[in-house]
């Protein structure tokens, strides 16, 4: 008796299925949500001729904030481009929730006020009625729990109002978030003693979750810094994962070595670590986090790009000393007027302080994984990261200059950290799992996107599946809506 025909087909593809394994040529069908044959397929109803292209599993971007773009971009097209079928978000401290309704929580808030949501399970309610293109699995953040209770205060916690956050914690745990993600260097989250960290992370230790933290330096205190996460992270008895890592200023260059030594040094003690890395050499966030009105860092100043500016769009693209001279100001001045203009707290910037070759040595290290830290504030000139961080590991970091084998890029964009947050079924080409795939020219695919022309698409990615429907193809973007809010260690 004849099989009945599959939903898709991808006949003669080149699969690295997402393990680290050789690749091989076999027919991949999928039908509904699944990956239903690796191999051999029986005819499909759209069969796709995928010789000379590669297909894997769908890219994860492990470091989003993407929790208000569900909302205001649920086609997340600046994603999807690139082959990202799962974002974590809720990062480096700041989440959608909990959440009070009308409530502004702190500048560049990424709810805002009159989000209708309180908790995680309405948020992923509110997202999904937006029919997202991708997948999204959000951490709380230390950030959002602390402002919810202490508002900006610059305070340790009474006992009841660590008992509050705790709460908060737990309940966005048993709902199905990852784990406890911080910001120490952001506010408010720079006042919390380590010790209110550990007891925030032991509520996400008792679900088996993460610690995922940016941490308290990146720069010249940065050994310090990671010494802090590893004892959060042990005290806690939880996993760590470190965002973003660096070794931030030119006269730091080349630490991460002593960093990642370190973080070695913790996991073969028993605290399990893992970090991720952004192909790039110039970071991004919130301007005003970074300064000191009263002391203004110069060396700093030099290396910022504005890239958004509400009150003064036409310093967008720009850098500070270039704004400076335009204008007849000091660099400090121009920091100044940008920063203390009417809406100089939305002000969003891109800083030029990481050295390539500790990119490299990021990227050689067996337990790091991709993670974009895209801010999609799509006004203005958004870091380049947003739009091609998958696509310039292929073409840069694998294709050019051979500091990862393919097969291995991928593994760090699917199967590890999919095993790592704990997405079920996720990260590998494998009959029954869930049909999130990429299909790519390992030839031609590159990064467009550039600190001058920010929102170019890459080229190469032919064809992205988000359980199982077809999300892009060829450059146009389906509007398949077929993105799932994803619970930590629960199939959906």
């Amino acid at each position: 008796m004849p099989r009945m025909a599959m939903d898709l087909v991808f006949r003669h593809a080149l699969v690295l299925d997402g393990s680290g394994a050789p690749g091989f040529e076999a027919d991949v069908g999928v039908e509904g949500d699944r990956i239903a044959t690796v191999g051999e397929a029986p005819p499909g109803r759209r069969e796709v001729d995928a010789r000379g292209l590669v297909l894997c599993p769908g890219f994860v971007d492990t470091h989003s904030h993407d929790d208000g773009a569900f909302l205001r971009h649920p086609g997340m097209e600046f994603k999807v481009a690139q082959g990202v079928t799962t974002d974590v978000s809720g990062n480096c401290g700041f989440s959608t929730v909990p959440n009070e309704p009308g409530r502004a929580y702190m500048p560049g808030d990424i709810s805002g006020p009159g989000a209708g949501w309180t908790d995680l399970e309405s948020y992923f309610s509110a997202c999904m009625a937006k029919r997202p293109a991708i997948n999204n699995l959000m951490l709380v953040g230390h950030n959002r729990v602390r402002a919810h209770v202490l508002g900006m205060e610059r305070r340790a916690p009474a006992a009841e109002e660590l008992a509050a956050m705790r709460g908060h914690v737990a309940r966005a745990m048993a709902q199905g978030a990852a784990g406890l993600s911080t910001g120490l260097i952001y506010e408010p989250g720079r006042y919390a003693r380590t010790e209110e960290v550990i007891a925030l992370a032991r509520e996400a230790a008792s679900y088996g979750g993460l610690y995922v933290t940016h941490m308290r330096n990146e720069a010249d205190r940065l050994l310090d810094a990671v010494d802090e996460a590893v004892t959060v992270a042990r005290e806690a008895s939880v996993g760590l994962h470190i965002s973003h890592h660096k070794a931030a200023g030119r006269r730091n260059w080349g630490r991460v070595a002593e960093s990642l030594a370190k973080a070695d040094a913790a996991h073969r003690a028993g605290t399990s670590v893992t970090l991720d890395v952004y192909p790039y050499t110039a970071g991004s966030g919130p301007m005003w986090q970074y300064v000191n009105l009263d002391a203004i860092d110069r060396e700093w100043a030099e290396c910022v790009m504005i890239a958004s500016c509400p009150d003064r769009r036409e310093f967008e693209g720009r850098m500070v000393p270039d704004i400076a001279a335009g204008e007849g100001w000091t660099v400090e001045e121009a920091v100044q007027r940008i920063l203390t203009a009417p809406r100089g707290k939305e002000v969003i910037c891109i800083q030029f302080i990481i050295d390539e070759g500790d990119i490299e040595t990021n990227l050689r290290h067996p337990r790091t994984f991709i993670g974009s830290d895209g801010i999609p504030v799509l006004k203005g000139n958004p870091h380049p990261r947003l739009f091609g961080t998958m696509p310039r590991v292929l073409a840069r970091y694998v294709r050019e200059r051979g500091v990862l084998t393919l097969e291995e890029a991928i593994r760090k964009m699917t199967s590890a950290p999919c095993e790592r947050f704990g997405l079920v079924k996720r990260g590998l080409v494998r009959e029954g799992w869930f049909a999130d795939l990429v299909l790519f020219d390992p030839a031609t695919v590159e990064d467009l996107a550039t600190y001058e022309q920010p929102k170019r698409e890459p080229r190469g990615i032919q064809m992205v599946i988000v359980n199982g429907q077809v999300a892009f193809e060829d450059g146009r973007h389906t509007g398949a809506g077929s993105g799932r809010m994803l619970r930590y260690r629960r199939e959906a």
